[in-house]
């Protein structure tokens, strides 16, 4: 990866240390997550990005955030007889860092992706609604946190200063007993943060603090990958809560609501994977838990300078072009990509990163790819349930005071609403036209048979109860996303999930759905994977690949690290001890 602006040849393979950096590190330490490139973590700064003006930008603020080093090797693919041609499946996240990463070594890069545009579950479409605008639809807010340093690296690469982002102030959340809490103003490094979270919040205080398990809760803060995986693993979310004696009200506030980001009711979540995103947002970052978001809508903001940028760099990209399946080629060794519409071509390496549903389908459809045990856990691929987002374009402003981003619980499927024009200049021009306003729904893990309509219905009528001012306002126009298509992380799966490599050294995958034995998670969990496929394939032909950067990948205190070592020994509180609530 670059932090640096466009360049027409590839950077070199270990870049010089940046001004500040410490050097080797105190206590190095080795990894090998999927027998990938990612050989060696450093705890180290973030090295900045440098704008097109010279201004320096830093990746991130905490000094522990870890870089994990590729394998060593060439500069780039020259010292090969013939470029590898690469097809990359998929025109999401993973695919596009895949893409990246590779063309930055001089592979040959053909993206396949089956819509219109890129961008995956951030892409975004026109649609032209009743007043006549032509506005962008897309599948809903997504929050970019300051902890996402892959995916910041991709986006910096058309856009080095992130001016595309824009910061929102606050992550309120609200309860339907009225309950409210609010991240805004915290300190940004743990224990601190947690601390001052206690001290001010009406839902968790310091009894509740102190009435905490404390074996249970010092899994919290001694949260490493993968072995929090094979401690937790087996749990679902409840159970850790419950062993951990949160306060109720503080639960469904805080904890409950992340769990449903992932798309799932909490008792399909692996608590192994609460554990980790416990660690990544809050109790081992120092980022903070605000978030930037795009200030236009994802195409062009994001996917549109960016592909710009990687055409520029030789990735071709083939959009409306959904592929039916993978052959082995004439020339041995070498796969035949096989689109819908006919006209095979041949490629000496596969990147498969198109979403669960998607990748079961082509799998399925390739029967020389892969082994039958690897075919077996492709098939098995759990998706999450269907979620909805409902988009109103309302003929009146809601109340000023209403934050651009509000999660919620116990309103009914309502998980959280978004006014769109606070933050993006399209919905702000809309509404500053028509003074009206933009706002969006989401409801997570939806019943199976849930219908559109219906689903609209019951959002529109938990928005009444949560911004009053909304009942009596006229809908100029909607639209409705009702998708289930995002991966599912249930108890007892993750020895199962797919890594980045295959029985087959020339085909990987990339996804937020592939294991990364990393603290990372959702649309960072996808731009690591995608780098981690293109490292494993740039390692087979002899090139360096490129370094990843993560949250710390083990609990900040050492004294904390400690004592929850010090109480698993004391005590059994593995899987069957917590589950029974056990402290």
């Amino acid at each position: 990866m670059s932090d640096t602006a466009p360049r027409a040849t590839p950077p070199p393979a270990t870049p010089p240390a940046p001004p500040g950096h410490p050097g080797p590190p105190e206590h190095p330490a080795t990894t090998t997550p999927q027998r990938t490139a990612a050989s060696h973590r450093t705890a180290t700064p973030a090295p900045p990005a440098t704008t097109a003006r010279g201004r320096r930008v830093p990746l991130g603020t905490d000094p522990r955030a870890v870089r994990h080093s590729p394998a060593p090797g060439r500069p780039d693919l020259g010292h090969l007889a013939d470029t590898p041609r690469v097809a990359v499946i998929g025109g999401g996240i993973a695919g596009l860092a895949a893409a990246a990463a590779l063309a930055d070594r001089g592979a040959r890069v053909e993206v396949w992706e089956r819509e219109a545009g890129l961008g995956g579950r951030l892409a975004g479409w026109e649609t032209r609604l009743r007043d006549g605008s032509r506005v962008t639809m897309t599948r809903g807010f997504h929050a970019f946190f300051r902890q996402y340093y892959n995916l910041r690296r991709l986006l910096r690469r058309a856009d080095p200063a992130l001016e595309a982002l824009t910061p929102l102030p606050d992550y309120p959340l609200l309860h339907g007993t009225g309950a409210r809490d609010s991240f805004a103003g915290l300190p940004r490094t743990p224990p601190w943060s947690a601390l001052a979270f206690v001290a001010r919040s009406p839902t968790f205080g310091w009894r509740d603090l102190a009435a905490m398990a404390p074996g249970p809760a010092l899994e919290l803060f001694d949260v490493s990958v993968p072995r929090v995986y094979q401690r937790l693993d087996a749990l679902d979310a409840p159970a850790l809560l419950d062993a951990v004696r949160f306060p109720p009200a503080a639960r469904h506030l805080a904890f409950e609501v992340f769990s449903r980001s992932f798309f799932a009711h909490p008792r399909r979540l692996s608590a192994a994977e609460l554990a980790t995103m416990f660690h990544i947002y809050f109790l081992g970052s120092a980022e903070g838990l605000l978030f930037d978001v795009p200030r236009d809508p994802f195409p062009q903001a994001l996917w549109e300078p960016l592909a710009t940028h990687l055409t520029a760099r030789g990735v071709t990209f083939r959009t409306g072009a959904a592929v039916d399946r993978i052959d082995p080629a004439r020339t041995p060794g070498r796969h035949s990509v096989v689109p819908a519409g006919g006209g095979a071509r041949d490629y000496d390496a596969v990147v498969l990163a198109a979403d669960a549903p998607g990748l079961r389908r082509l799998v399925a459809a390739s029967p020389r790819l892969g082994d039958d045990a690897w075919r077996r856990r492709i098939a098995a691929l759990p998706s999450a349930p269907p979620f909805q987002v409902t988009r109103l374009w309302l003929d009146r402003p809601v109340a000023a005071d209403r934050p651009a981003f509000l999660g919620t619980g116990g309103f009914g499927p309502l998980d959280n609403i978004t006014v769109l024009e606070r933050y993006e200049r399209q919905a702000r021009r809309w509404a500053r036209r028509t003074g009206g306003s933009v706002v969006e729904l989401h409801g997570y893990a939806l019943p199976e048979d849930t219908e559109a309509g219906e689903a609209a219905r019951r959002l529109r009528a938990e928005l009444h109860r949560v911004y009053p001012e909304t009942a009596d306002a006229r809908v100029l126009d909607e639209r409705h996303e009702l998708r289930a298509d995002c991966p599912l992380f249930p108890p007892g799966g993750w020895p199962h999930r797919p890594t980045v490599r295959t029985p087959d050294p020339t085909v990987v995958l990339a996804g937020d759905l592939v294991r990364v034995d990393l603290p990372v998670a959702l649309m960072e969990r996808a731009a690591t994977s995608g780098t981690l496929a293109a490292n494993a394939l740039l390692e087979r032909w002899g090139a360096a690949g490129h370094p990843v950067w993560t949250v710390p990948t083990a609990g900040r205190s050492p004294l904390l690290r400690a004592l929850a070592r010090v109480a698993r020994r004391a005590g059994p509180h593995r899987a069957s001890a917590l589950s029974a609530g056990k402290g």
